[in-house]
């Protein structure tokens, strides 16, 4: 079920009366089409569905920093691991697994994978980098320092986004269910089904683990869900609508996925697919 959402190029605030944000939202519905998975979306309407009956809190972001990002680069997922960003990217015959500098924007090493893979989440647990296949059933995994490629292992069914809580592998599929793995077999430790009171939350796309929650951008929205990994409960949200305020209007882009967190200095990176910016954010109620 990957029916939703508003979207808002307006800058309105999300506090606005939720009567108000229903009918711009069912006025959306009817004129516009659904779009299709992320596989390769095009251009379509980003909204706010999940924020319209939530009773979790909603945060807003300040934008503290910007830099360059690729605006070729489909992101898949995104992570920052000693003082540089890693950067998956999708697409049949043009995804990649990058390291990038984060204040230019420049490559400083890259893989090419082979074209019948079709890239998507990453990340990086003790000096190894996996990263997951949309429909390939394959997980990719890398020597991090020198991304040089070292093993593959199989899974069941689509990957979408990929995390660590430091000792597992979170996976998302696109659905409610946040898949925790073991990192040397990728075999099953449990699942964690995520709600919003009695709501699932389905569409869970690229993930990133900060200060004990579970971040996931939701697939076509403007939002950013924070999810205790214990309960699977949605404890807050965050609206991001405001980044495409920052956007050249001249130019196509296409969902946001991509989060990033640099612990060592507290700082959190968003951008999107064909996003010419990565944003640096700041929470703000």
């Amino acid at each position: 079920m990957l029916q939703r959402h508003f979207k808002r190029k307006t800058g309105m605030d999300v506090k606005a009366p939720r009567q108000l944000i229903v009918i711009v939202f069912l006025l959306i519905s009817v004129f516009s089409p659904c779009a299709a998975h992320s596989g390769n979306t095009p251009q379509s309407q980003f909204r706010l569905f999940s924020l319209l009956k939530t009773r979790a809190p909603i945060a807003s972001v300040a934008v503290k920093n910007i830099y360059p990002h690729d605006p070729s680069a489909f992101t898949q997922g995104l992570f920052f691991h000693q003082g540089c960003l890693y950067e998956s990217t999708g697409l049949n015959g043009k995804s990649l697994l990058s390291k990038k500098e984060l204040r230019t924007g420049k490559t400083l090493q890259e893989v090419i994978i082979d074209q019948k893979y079709f890239g998507e989440g990453s990340v990086v647990l003790k000096n190894k980098i996996y990263q997951l296949t949309w429909r390939n059933e394959t997980l990719l995994v890398y020597d991090a320092g020198s991304l040089r490629p070292i093993r593959r292992m199989k899974y069941h069914g689509e990957g979408w986004g990929l995390a660590t809580d430091g000792r597992y592998l979170l996976m998302s599929n696109g659905s409610s269910i946040i898949t925790v793995r073991e990192p040397d077999t990728f075999g099953v430790v449990r699942k964690i089904h995520i709600h919003d009171g009695d709501t699932p939350v389905d569409g869970l796309n690229e993930l990133e683990f900060i200060k004990g929650e579970i971040w996931a951008n939701i697939f076509n929205e403007d939002v950013i869900a924070r999810i205790s990994p214990r309960s699977g409960k949605v404890v807050g949200w965050i609206d991001l609508s405001a980044l495409r305020t920052y956007l050249p209007h001249d130019v196509q882009v296409d969902v946001i996925n991509g989060i990033a967190y640099d612990a060592a200095t507290d700082r959190i990176f968003v951008t999107g697919k064909y996003w010419p910016k990565i944003f640096e954010i700041q929470l703000t109620r």
